[in-house]
């Protein structure tokens, strides 16, 4: 079981999965979109589409991340730097820009499970946002000189992916009630944008500390 995290990254990594899965984003608004327009099977299919683009994105980043490790140990200390630095960006972008979150019913006629599917595996898949974050976001919890770097990713990958479906498949489940409720509660998404800023910014800000040392 040398693929496990500690149980201290194990919890933080966790508490950060779930400050993500209730951020507004595309995903979200895609899944809210089609559960309106095709009903729960159209959202529940879109969130498997964007579960399956999460599982590329981190094979991507395993593999990446450990051949970056082997080449250059200093230069995945860098990446993490970088990254540290993304997250710190994101958390300002969510103060100033707010939450991309769209309710309302997707236009036309209804998409079949698989163009619902196939929509959700695109989002994902082809985001630049989304690559650049998995690049950044989970080379966090490894450290350089892991000998099971690859497999620790490559759980930490499925794991965002178990932690976050449960949130998505509520949010599709209650997507007509939830569309309501937040066009009249925009404070609400002001209240995540303020929740995601500052989870992010102390945790960038632990990043450097440690590193500094």
């Amino acid at each position: 079981m040398e693929f496990l995290p500690s149980l201290a990254t194990l919890l933080t990594f966790t508490g950060m999965c779930w400050v993500l899965a209730i951020t507004p984003g595309p995903d979200m608004t895609i899944s809210i979109s089609r559960a309106l327009s095709d009903g729960k099977a159209g959202g529940i299919m879109v969130v498997m589409g964007t579960s399956s683009g999460i599982v590329i994105h981190t094979l991507l980043v395993a593999f990446g991340v450990s051949a970056l490790i082997v080449a250059s140990p200093t230069a995945f200390l860098i990446l993490k730097t970088g990254g540290a630095g993304y997250l710190v960006w994101l958390a300002i972008q969510a103060i100033r820009h707010g939450s991309s979150l769209s309710v309302k019913k997707a236009d036309g006629p209804a998409k079949s499970g698989l163009a619902n599917f196939v929509s959700g595996f695109t989002v994902n898949l082809m985001n630049p946002k989304v690559i650049i974050f998995f690049m950044t976001f989970l080379p966090q919890f490894v450290t350089a000189n892991d000998p099971h770097v690859t497999g620790k990713l490559i759980f930490l990958g499925f794991w965002f992916i178990l932690v976050g479906m449960p949130v998505n498949l509520i949010i599709v489940l209650t997507a007509e009630k939830l569309a309501g409720w937040l066009a009249a509660n925009r404070k609400v998404l002001r209240g995540i944008d303020y929740t995601f800023a500052g989870v992010f910014s102390l945790f960038a800000v632990k990043i450097f500390m440690t590193q500094a040392r």
